[in-house]
């Protein structure tokens, strides 16, 4: 689980700016591996810290982490995933520490560059999926279409029509991603403009993908849907996120799932319910039911005397656990309908049949109107 980045510099949420900053500073210098020579904890601390700047510093990033926490950066959101992202999809702590310090990565004055590589990963995608209940009982595939970035096969995704051998190393920043600027006593470090931070650049880039190594195209997958998804199941489908810039490692593609709502089955989790409509004579008499479930008919034996708003549990007869193995249980609850639009002769019949009965015949009846009694004079 991340830290929240409010407790990793130490300040209250409604910090301002300048309490952000000092925080920053006061830890970087502290955890800095200059520093803490051969400290891997120092040195995740370091890079922990300058994550937690990088947010908390940007008004945009830090009102997206306050509504959403980590979510937002997750699957090609703010400062995540996306092509040009840098350590993490965030930018290197070195170099938020370079900013700040005036371009000294070391402790020595010289600035600390990483090696950079003119590849970088794709974003992940977001596919939202709509299916019915029984496809979620009983799992399903379902062909997709999406739009994505796929490598460039005119130049095989390097971006270059002569192919690996056609980069460069870049000349203005010499292969290190970063330019450095002095006025003075002060050195700032920006990122290369010349090759956007990859240290390389392409003398003669592909035409078709403009030297990106990756185009557009739509494209259609199969994804397996498995027996007992609910609303908001997350599936995975590894390597159908958006290809890498010049060849860089493909992005994964997300399926959010939404069970639309069913006709006759409500569902609980992995129960599932609904309440089913029984002639007045057979919850009378009682006898066996014949009930609707996701894998058919079923029977259900209803007692003598059976009230409205009895529940039946029929075990074993809702939804599938994903990936559990086993199955909920389907709830009836008994709705005892009172016969209607009666002809002459019914409603003769009913009257014989209806002074017929005693107390004995309705228990329930008797002893409220015994309760009532006082009132009733």
């Amino acid at each position: 689980m991340a830290k929240d980045y409010y407790e990793v510099l130490g300040v209250p949420k409604n910090a301002d700016e300048a309490a952000i900053k000092k925080a920053y500073r006061k830890l970087a210098m502290k955890y800095h591996p200059d520093r803490n020579p051969d400290n891997k904890e120092a040195e995740a601390k370091f890079k922990e810290i300058g994550e937690a700047y990088e947010v908390l510093s940007d008004a945009d990033k830090r009102a997206a982490y306050d509504r959403l926490g980590h979510e937002a950066f997750k699957h090609g959101g703010m400062g995540g995933g996306g092509a040009n992202g840098g350590f993490g999809g965030f930018t290197d702590p070195m170099d938020i520490f370079a900013q700040m310090f005036g371009g000294m990565g070391g402790f020595g004055g010289a600035s600390r560059r990483r090696k950079t590589d003119p590849r970088r990963p794709g974003s992940d995608l977001r596919y939202d999926l709509d299916i019915t209940l029984d496809e979620a009982a009983r799992g399903c595939d379902k062909s997709l279409e999406i739009e994505r970035l796929v490598p460039c096969d005119t130049c095989k995704a390097t971006g270059s029509k002569d192919g690996a051998s056609g980069y460069k190393t870049c000349s203005d920043c010499h292969g290190t991603g970063v330019v450095t600027h002095q006025s003075g006593f002060f050195v700032q470090q920006t990122t290369c403009p010349t090759c956007r931070g990859l240290g390389q650049t392409i003398s003669n880039p592909c035409s078709k993908c403009r030297g990106e190594g990756r185009v557009h195209k739509d494209v259609k997958i199969t994804l397996h849907i498995p027996p007992g998804v609910d609303n908001g199941t997350r599936l995975r489908s590894s390597g159908n996120g958006d290809a890498g810039l010049r060849g860089g490692e493909t992005g994964d593609l997300y399926v959010y799932i939404e069970v639309k709502p069913h006709e006759l089955f409500t569902r609980d989790g992995k129960d599932l319910s609904y309440t089913m409509p029984v002639p007045f004579a057979l919850a009378a008499q009682g006898g066996v039911l014949s009930v609707p479930t996701p894998d058919g008919a079923a029977k259900l034996k209803l007692p003598a005397g059976t009230s409205g708003g009895t529940i039946f549990r029929v075990r074993g007869k809702g939804m599938p656990v994903l990936k559990g193995g086993t199955r909920g249980d389907l709830m009836v609850e008994i709705q005892v309908e009172t016969p209607t639009n009666l002809n002459p002769a019914q409603k003769k019949q009913l009257e014989t049949f209806t002074s017929s009965l005693g107390d004995a015949n309705q228990p329930e009846a008797a002893a409220f109107l015994r309760r009532a009694s006082t009132y009733m004079n």
